[in-house]
C-alpha cells in the first residue's frame, strides 16, 4: 500500500506536468494515459489537468489491437507509460511515449508549481473515452474542459463531499465514471482510496476495505452492489452510495436502502458527461427506482418522433441539452451531426444529445427509465454496441452470418450470446473475439444454427432466437473469479477437458495499488 499526502501528490503531478508541457502537453493537445491502476495513475491524470491538457484514458488489459486502434486514432502528442506496459502494447513503442518507471531522475529536475501554460478554454478538450461503436470500431467521444467541470462540481456539491470524507474509488480508468472517482476527492479535499483490481473483484475482500478504511462514499453498477449488500450487508453502513450504468431494480434498491447511509441513483451517457440526472432512493416512491432530475445547467426533454415533448406519464425518447454535451465524436463529423442535434428548445444554436433510451415523466416530476430503442445494451455498466462484437464475429473465416442479443432470461442475469452461421466451434471465436474486444463484450454463450431467423423485410428476427441451451451448439462462460478458475483447471484435468478460458475480467478490470491522498 503507498500513501501520498496532498502535498506529496502535487509535488509529484507539478514535476510530471512540467515534463509533459516540454514533451508537447497543453491546451488543445492529447495525452494518452496507459498506467496500471496505481499512484502513478492519479499523478498523471492530476499533471495532465496541470498541463491544460486532455487525457486518453487506456485500461492496458484491453487487447492490444483495441489500444493500437484508439492510438492510431486519436493521436495523442504522447503516451504515459511504464516498461512493463509498453512491452504488452506495441502499439505504444511507435510513437512518443514517457514510461514512468525510468523517468524518476529526469521527473526530479522538474520544478513544482504552475507551469505558465495559458488556461484552457471552456472548450479545450479534458478527455477522449472510447467507446463501443456499431460499425465495429470503437468511437472517441470527446468532452470538452466545461462539461468536466461542471459535472464534478455538481457532485462534490449534491453529495457534500467535504475533507473529512474517504471515496473509494473501484472503477477501471477506462470507464468514464472513473473520472469523477478520482477528481471529486481532489477537488473536495477528500481522502481517495484506490482499490486494487482483485480486491474489487473479491466482494469480501471489497466488504473489509470498505471498513477497514472508513470509506463514505463509493460509486458503482448494480452488479457489484449486488454482491455487497447480499454477502456483506453490514459493511455498507454509513456509506452514501451512488448506484448507476444499468438499470436499477426495486429488490436491490430496497436492500441498498436499508443497508446504507444513503443511496442516490445517478445516470448519464457517455456523451453527456457521467452523468446528468439523479434521484435519491429514499422509499418515498415506490415502483421502479426513478432516474431522477437534471444535475446543475442540464436540461433534460421526453420527446416524440416528431420532437414534441411527450406528457406525463407517456413514454418518448431522451434528449439531454446544456453544459455536460461532449463535443462529439473524434473525427466523425457525420455521426456527430446524427447524435447531437439542434435543439429546438434551446438558445440559437445549441445542441442537444439523442440518447435512444426511452423513458417517461413520472407523476412528481421525475424520469423513470423504460429501456433502449436500440440494439445498445449495458451490462455490468459498461455500454455495448452488438453491432461491434457481429462485426468482429463475421471477420471470422468460419462465420457466414452472426448476431448477437443480450438475453436476461438466462441463469446469472443478464448475458451475451452469439448466434451464428458456420462451422467456427465456440472455443475458436471466443479466442477470435478475444483478440480484439474487451472482455466484457466476449458473448458468454454461443449457437450454432443452420440459418437466421429473418423478418419479412430481411432482417434478422431477435424474437425468434432460441434461448441456448448448454450442450454442443454452446459453450458455456469462462470463469470469473481465480477460485472458478482453479475449481474448473481441476475439472478439465480429471475429465481430460481442454483447459477452461482465463477468468472473465469485465466484471471490474481493474489493478494496482491503493492510495490515499489525504490533507
Amino acid at each position: 500500500t503507498e500513501r501520498l499526502t496532498r502535498a506529496e501528490l502535487h509535488a509529484r503531478a507539478d514535476r510530471l506536468a512540467h515534463e509533459l508541457v516540454a514533451r508537447g502537453a497543453g491546451p488543445g493537445a492529447l495525452v494518452a494515459i496507459a498506467l496500471p491502476r496505481s499512484t502513478d495513475l492519479i499523478v498523471a491524470t492530476l499533471a495532465v489537468v496541470k498541463a491544460g491538457a486532455g487525457y486518453l484514458p487506456l485500461d492496458p488489459d484491453y487487447p492490444a489491437d483495441r489500444i493500437g486502434y484508439m492510438l492510431d486514432d486519436a493521436a495523442p502528442a504522447l503516451v504515459v507509460t511504464t516498461t512493463d506496459v509498453a512491452g504488452t502494447l506495441p502499439a505504444v513503442t511507435e510513437r512518443p511515449h514517457l514510461t514512468l518507471d525510468t523517468a524518476g531522475a529526469l521527473l526530479a529536475r522538474r520544478p513544482t508549481g504552475p507551469t505558465g501554460t495559458a488556461d484552457p478554454d471552456p472548450l479545450d478538450t479534458a478527455y477522449t473515452i472510447y467507446t463501443s461503436g456499431s460499425t465495429g470500431r470503437p468511437k472517441g467521444v470527446v468532452v470538452p474542459q466545461g462539461a468536466l467541470i461542471n459535472l464534478v462540481h455538481d457532485m462534490g456539491e449534491r453529495f457534500a463531499v467535504t475533507g473529512d470524507d474517504r471515496l473509494l474509488s473501484v472503477t477501471t480508468f477506462g470507464f468514464d465514471i472513473s473520472n469523477l472517482e478520482i477528481l471529486v476527492p481532489l477537488l473536495t479535499g477528500a481522502e481517495l482510496v484506490l482499490a486494487e483490481r482483485d480486491t474489487v473483484r473479491d466482494p469480501a475482500a471489497l466488504a473489509a476495505l470498505i471498513t477497514g478504511s472508513d470509506a463514505t462514499v463509493m460509486q458503482a453498477t448494480p452488479t457489484l452492489w449486488h454482491a455487497l449488500v447480499t454477502e456483506h450487508p453490514d459493511s455498507l453502513t454509513g456509506l452514501r452510495v451512488l448506484i448507476g450504468g444499468e438499470a436499477v431494480g426495486e429488490p436491490l434498491a430496497d436492500a441498498l436502502r436499508a443497508a446504507a447511509r444513503e443511496v442516490t441513483n445517478v445516470y448519464g451517457p457517455t456523451e453527456t458527461t457521467i452523468w446528468s440526472t439523479a434521484a435519491v432512493l429514499d422509499g418515498e416512491r415506490g415502483g421502479v427506482p426513478p432516474i431522477g432530475r437534471p444535475i446543475a445547467n442540464t436540461q433534460v426533454y421526453v420527446l416524440d418522433d416528431a420532437l414534441r415533448p411527450a406528457p406525463t406519464g407517456a413514454v418518448g425518447e431522451l434528449y439531454i441539452a446544456g453544459e455536460g454535451l461532449a463535443r462529439g465524436y473524434h473525427g466523425r463529423p457525420s455521426l456527430t451531426a446524427t447524435r447531437f442535434v439542434p435543439d429546438p428548445f434551446g438558445p440559437p444554436g445549441s445542441r442537444m444529445y439523442r440518447t435512444g433510451d426511452v423513458v417517461r415523466w413520472g407523476a412528481d416530476g421525475q424520469l423513470e427509465y423504460i429501456g433502449r430503442a436500440d440494439h445498445q445494451v449495458k451490462i455490468r455498466g459498461f455500454r455495448i454496441e452488438l453491432g461491434e462484437i457481429e462485426s468482429e464475429l463475421t471477420a471470422h473465416p468460419e462465420v457466414r452470418q452472426a448476431t448477437v442479443v443480450a438475453r436476461d432470461d438466462l441463469p446469472g442475469g443478464t448475458q451475451l450470446v452469439a448466434y451464428t452461421v458456420g462451422t467456427a466451434a465456440p472455443a475458436a471465436l471466443r479466442a477470435h473475439l478475444a483478440d480484439t474486444l474487451p472482455a466484457h463484450m466476449v458473448p458468454a454463450l454461443y449457437v450454432a444454427m443452420d440459418t437466421l431467423p429473418l423478418t419479412e423485410n430481411g432482417k434478422v428476427d431477435r424474437k425468434l432466437l432460441p434461448a441456448p441451451v448448454q450442450g454442443p451448439s454452446t459453450a458455456a462462460r469462462a470463469p470469473r473469479t481465480p477460485q472458478e478458475q482453479l475449481l474448473c483447471e481441476v475439472f478439465a484435468e480429471v475429465l481430460g477437458l481442454p483447459a477452461p478460458a482465463a477468468p472473465d475480467a469485465s466484471f471490474f478490470e481493474l489493478g494496482g495499488h491503493s492510495l490515499l491522498a489525504t490533507r
